[in-house]
């Protein structure tokens, strides 16, 4: 069974319980006290990423490390329908690799951002906050105009991919940081659209739908 070493608080943690709850994974977690504690930074932690970051996680063996690469093996390996990683289509794989670099910034700006707030850490967040809103203006675009096409989700197939898994969380959470969506429509109307996969599941700060609005 996969061990999680998880952050209740983790946005990146937490792309994962999302993603094996929508595929119906089994799992156990490993509580890492990040904060205050610093516990990714403790020796145990470090002899399994030695860049002191979550999530990690261990499966047959396997030990793995990096929220994006981790959604890549859990929907390769445990999705018998393909379609959260279409390894079939290089097209698609090209779109959603590069949204998975875009969720890093994501993380760098929104996330730190949180982090400076929520857990007093030095950086620029003037600079994180505008950061976040340059990138928050493209995927709104982006998704504007997917919505033009009658396409839902961040890339061009008709299923969510781990593009959309890797994208939502720190995008829900920016309002922690300071960051707000309320310029950003089509941001909004997606991550609704998300809230309403079968297996979706919550964590503090990012709550179910609402009761959904008549046609």
């Amino acid at each position: 069974m996969i061990t999680l070493y998880d952050y209740e608080l983790s946005g990146n943690c937490y792309k994962l319980r999302l993603l094996m709850s929508m595929l119906g994974i089994e799992y156990n977690t490993v509580p890492v006290d990040f904060y205050p504690g610093r516990e990714h930074k403790s020796d145990w932690f470090l002899r399994l990423n030695p860049l002191g970051q979550l999530p990690v996680i261990e499966d047959d063996g396997l030990v793995l490390r990096d929220a994006q690469a981790i959604l890549v093996y859990l929907a390769s390996k445990y999705d018998p329908s393909g379609t959260w990683y279409p390894r079939s289509d290089p097209a698609l794989l090209g779109e959603i690799s590069q949204w998975l670099a875009f969720a890093d910034g994501i993380t760098g700006t929104a996330s730190a951002a949180r982090l400076h707030d929520g857990l007093f850490y030095d950086l620029d967040v003037e600079s994180a906050r505008a950061g976040a809103h340059r990138l928050f203006r493209i995927l709104d675009e982006h998704l504007w105009f997917g919505e033009q096409e009658r396409r839902d989700w961040i890339c061009s197939g008709q299923h969510p991919t781990v593009a959309d898994i890797a994208c939502f969380p720190y995008v829900m959470l920016s309002e922690e940081g300071g960051v707000s969506r309320q310029d950003y429509p089509a941001i909004r109307r997606w991550c609704d659209r998300v809230k309403r996969i079968k297996g979706f599941t919550v964590m503090s700060g990012i709550f179910p739908a609402g009761p959904a609005r008549a046609a």
